[in-house]
């Protein structure tokens, strides 16, 4: 079983509970994956059979959720360590 990591604290920090949940349903739709919610980070597990999605597939989808979600201004993707992305808040 592989996992990919995105942390969310400054995401969940600025927008709450319900942008988190959103996003998390958003990518169980897109990736077909088993989704693990914590305070600071959201876990894709993905099952044997499944398909890896690209470091690249995956951004663009973390920025299609952002873009959708009007947080595009405010918010940004930036890769971390390996199968790893974090959301962070744009500097004003």
């Amino acid at each position: 079983m592989s996992t990919s990591l995105i942390k969310i604290s400054e995401l969940r920090s600025e927008e709450g509970d319900k942008t988190v949940k959103g996003l998390a349903e958003f990518l169980e739709e897109k990736l077909s994956v088993k989704v693990e919610v914590t305070s600071s980070e959201i876990t894709l597990s993905y099952e044997e059979g499944n398909e890896i999605p690209s470091r690249t597939h995956l951004r663009v989808l973390l920025r299609k959720f952002l873009h959708q979600a009007e947080l595009k201004e405010w918010f940004r993707v930036i890769s971390g360590a390996e199968r790893a992305f974090v959301i962070k808040a744009r500097r004003e």
